[in-house]
């Protein structure tokens, strides 16, 4: 069984209310857990005291035995300490997800269409550039016309 510290959302519509919980990660996010160690109020000024609180000894105890904390509640941890240590609870380093700004597999598919295209458009300008223009001779309709008075 795998533990995870996560975040159960509670609540009404457009009020979120967090509480954070110990659960096996098999369990629904706002489903059955083993323990509620703290509470997340989103709608709180970032600065205020009231926004998370935080048992820190049961999140420490928890850690020693296993349970993973989710990217979130990692970041909170890493902001409380333990009375008597000076480190703090969980030790949070940020992700790094290098494919975020790459576009998917069919846009860049199109991106080198394009350039295919325009790099073909560009070669057959420069291949008309380079062969010399026909040289057009002067229309010829004058004599017609004589022609045509003269009978």
């Amino acid at each position: 069984m795998s533990l995870k510290i996560r975040l159960a959302r509670g609540g009404s519509k457009k009020r979120p209310f967090y509480s954070v919980v110990i659960a096996d990660a098999r369990a629904p996010r706002d489903g059955r857990f083993i323990e509620k160690i703290g509470v997340y109020d989103p709608r709180q000024p970032k600065d205020s005291a009231e926004r998370v609180k935080i048992d820190g000894v049961k999140a420490a105890e928890w850690i020693k035995k296993g349970a993973q904390p989710t990217d979130r509640v990692a970041r909170f941890l890493s902001q409380i300490t333990v009375e008597g240590e000076s480190a703090p609870v969980y030790t949070w380093t940020a992700g790094s997800n290098l494919k975020k700004g790459e576009p998917g597999k069919k846009a860049q598919e199109r991106v080198k269409e394009r350039a295919d295209k325009a790099a073909a458009a560009a070669e057959a300008a420069a291949e008309a550039a380079k062969a010399p223009a026909p040289v057009e001779e002067p229309a010829a309709e004058e004599a017609p016309a004589e022609e045509a008075a003269s009978e």
